[in-house]
């Protein structure tokens, strides 16, 4: 077959990519045995979100209530995004990597962290009929280079063979960085920040979506983008992320 004709060809150059570049965890830089691990010491340190948790928004409590439970915050104040799934909780290693993918140039992450991103979908990523990155405006992308929650994206839809929808939704508002501002400050930041593509609208109306960014906080970047989809008709919108702000679980 073509795949193992091309697997056969690559096997020399990985070997040789190997040895000038060997396997090391992206925490901590410890030897590994494969590229795209961690060691067992980081892997041990991660805080991994599972159930159970809130249906809704994904918030993981201390002690199993039963399949369906909504926490406090979701029946108080539900958001206008249907479910929320995230990896693990942003902190120690997790934050390491995401810093990595954010601020160091370190693309070569977004295939590990988007396939735990799909290990902890609940299920988002197989119904959906597209992945959608949260965007940048076009001035922050030319001075980031890349857009770390599109290269996420970009490695769920290959994974998990769903379309990736790359330029359906816009950033058509120049915002100031979320980092440091309270949980309003970033609501009114983010408010009208995006719209859909002209034209975009037939790849919206009536689909079930996920939208996709690299860390959750107070939600008001995703609960933003989300409106936007809904707004041009979306029958469902799942948010996936690979981390989440978390103290405890409650």
């Amino acid at each position: 077959m073509a795949s193992d004709w091309w697997r056969g060809l690559l096997a020399p150059l990985a070997a040789v990519v190997d040895l000038v570049y060997p396997p090391a965890c992206p925490s901590c830089e410890v030897s590994t045995g494969t590229h795209r691990s961690l060691c067992p010491a980081c892997w041990s340190r991660i805080r991994f979100i599972e159930r159970p948790y809130c249906e809704v928004l994904g918030l993981p409590f201390s002690h199993d209530l039963g399949r369906g439970i909504l926490s406090a915050d979701a029946i108080a104040n539900p958001p206008p995004f249907d479910r929320l799934r995230s990896v693990a909780v942003h902190d120690g290693v997790v934050r390491d990597l995401v810093h990595g993918l954010k601020y160091r140039d370190r693309t070569d992450l977004a295939p590990m962290m988007a396939g735990w991103m799909l290990r902890a979908d609940d299920g988002c990523v197989t119904g959906c009929d597209g992945i959608i990155a949260v965007p940048l405006h076009r001035m922050r992308l030319l001075s980031r280079k890349y857009n770390q929650a599109a290269e996420l994206a970009r490695h769920l839809s290959h994974l998990s063979g769903k379309p990736l929808l790359p330029a359906t939704l816009m950033r058509v508002k120049r915002t100031t960085r979320q980092v440091g501002l309270g949980a309003k400050a970033r609501e009114d930041n983010v408010r009208g920040a995006f719209a859909i593509r002209k034209g975009g609208e037939g790849e919206v109306f009536g689909k079930r979506l996920v939208l996709v960014d690299d860390v959750y906080t107070t939600g008001a970047t995703v609960a933003a983008a989300t409106r936007a989809l809904k707004k041009a008709g979306a029958a469902e919108v799942s948010v996936l992320t690979f981390a989440r702000a978390l103290s405890t679980p409650i």
